[in-house]
């Protein structure tokens, strides 16, 4: 019996929605037991093909065929009886159940007989076992998910497919929100699956990762198929030049800022959380990018949440150009003229069943509102128009709902959202986190434009080239403590991870 080439074919896959074209005439070939990347920009079509591939879309055009079988997929329920399954980028576990209880939701071993069916939870128990010991996986099956961390709850997930007896397993962006060591167990995760014959789409925009982990990589562009490598044939440089269609000579924009006189002080700000912050004190300047960087659990979220009225502190005071202010919600802080633009955009950031409009005038609606109590819309229409234009967002229309664009546009929009309200300060919480290099450029160009106006910008990121690219000065982080400020131009890796780490046992 010959070898199968290929585990997976998608063959001329085209999807397209009003107004957009999502897919094009796509392809992707994936072979037995391997990791196969698939790379492109935001809006190139990757969650959108993956979506046909597990029935949450059905494709106008094309064929699937898995394990030399042409299959019809009508829903998820199908691609899993097909062996197929995926972990989305955002979990959603439920949180206040025990972690067996997810793994095995909606397919719970039963015991009894005729109408007196139980759950069998000792079957359960020894099942989700047997499970993680093939996995490597430690966590206790008893254990309520909501007290576990990200990667835990990422492993579960990986589990849970594993559970299906998954032939093809897609993986959407896993790393996103894990440390580094968190990475090489899921590396570890997804090694041990390539020797058992399963093979892994892995979508992810960290160049870094996708050449370590990955055998083969498929990149897309505007909806299309570009080619497929093998990775050993790839580099960084030349992975971006065949995602944005060009050579992108920088991956940073040349700053010309100036930071200026001191405009806001933190003093001595501390959270009532004893294991959130405490004792921060720090300036920040007139048209100055500020990083910060920390490793996960260093409370730089809790940080800045706090400077934006979002969470109490039980001591501390800000100085706003010279003047102490008291910054008590968020309503204080746009009075302040302070913006926030927060970690996780589609949590907290956008309203994903509202237009683009209403997305931008959200945050100022007072500016909006008429003597009669309405809503201006002409004039929301044009400064949203205004905003789409200046940070060229790409949308068919003003009026299309903010979900259906990619993730590099709907940051646009909530920057958008924000700048419209006039700020002097922007805290930014991991801006370009699940961005592509593209957008993040542009992402990275809006940042340098707005601190050479004057503002000041407070930039959180957990990735490093970004960190020391951006940032005039680097405030580090450890354990809820400042353990030093870095002027950028001494900055190195090294330092601010010796800095990031000065704490942990």
């Amino acid at each position: 019996m010959t070898e199968l080439e290929f585990l997976l074919e998608m063959n001329n896959i085209s999807k397209e929605f009003p107004g957009v074209k999502a897919l094009d005439d796509v392809t992707l070939k994936v072979r037995p037991g391997t990791v196969h990347a698939l790379m492109g920009e935001n809006g190139a079509g990757k969650s959108t093909l993956m979506k046909c591939l597990f029935g949450i879309y059905k494709q106008d055009a094309g064929e699937i065929i898995l394990n030399q079988q042409k299959l019809e997929i009508h829903n998820s329920k199908d691609a899993l009886n097909y062996g197929i399954s995926m972990i989305h980028q955002e979990l959603h576990p439920v949180p206040h159940r025990d972690v067996m209880e997810n793994v095995w939701l909606g397919r719970f071993p039963m015991t009894g007989f005729g109408p007196f069916q139980f759950v069998d939870h000792k079957k359960m128990y020894a099942d989700t076992t047997a499970l993680f010991q093939q996995l490597e996986i430690d966590i206790d099956p008893n254990a309520l998910v909501k007290t576990l961390s990200v990667s835990k709850v990422q492993s579960i997930e990986i589990a849970k497919a594993v559970s299906f007896n998954a032939k093809i397993i897609v993986m959407d962006e896993p790393t996103s929100s894990l440390t580094g060591n968190e990475v090489e167990q899921l590396f570890k995760i997804i090694r041990d699956l390539r020797k058992r014959g399963v093979s892994i789409i892995y979508i992810s925009h960290k160049m870094e990762e996708i050449l370590q982990i990955s055998d083969d990589v498929t990149i897309m562009r505007d909806g299309k198929y570009i080619g497929t490598w093998n990775a050993s044939e790839l580099t960084t440089d030349l992975i971006i030049s065949k995602m944005v269609g060009r050579d992108l000579t920088q991956r940073f924009p040349e700053r010309s800022n100036v930071p200026g006189e001191v405009v806001l002080r933190v003093e001595n700000l501390t959270s009532p959380n004893p294991r959130s912050f405490k004792k921060i004190t720090f300036d920040l300047r007139k048209g100055e990018v500020l990083g910060i960087s920390g490793l996960v659990g260093a409370q730089r979220t809790e940080l800045v949440e706090a400077i934006f009225g979002l969470r109490t502190i039980a001591e501390g005071k800000f100085i706003l150009n010279g003047k102490e202010v008291k910054i008590k919600s968020p309503a204080d802080a746009k009075k302040y003229k302070i913006a926030l633009l927060t970690e996780e955009r589609r949590v907290t950031g956008i309203f994903p069943v509202l237009s683009i409009v209403e997305n931008t005038a959200i945050a100022d609606l007072n500016a909006y509102q008429t003597s009669y109590f309405f809503l201006n819309e002409k004039k929301m229409k044009e400064d949203t128009a205004k905003s789409i234009e200046k940070l060229r967002i790409k949308t068919p229309s003003i009026k299309e709902l903010i979900k259906n664009l990619s993730g590099g546009n709907q940051q646009k929009v909530l920057i958008g959202r924000w700048l419209l309200t006039d700020p002097d300060i922007l805290l930014l919480d991991e801006p370009t986190r699940g961005i592509d290099v593209g957008a993040k450029f542009e992402i990275y160009t809006i940042i340098t434009e707005l601190a050479k106006q004057g503002k000041s910008i407070i930039m959180i990121s957990s990735e490093m080239p970004e960190i020391l690219g951006m940032s005039d000065r680097i405030m580090v982080m450890c354990e809820g403590r400042l353990t030093g400020i870095l002027d950028q131009k001494n900055a190195t890796e090294r330092e601010i991870m010796r800095h990031a780490t000065l704490y942990l046992a």
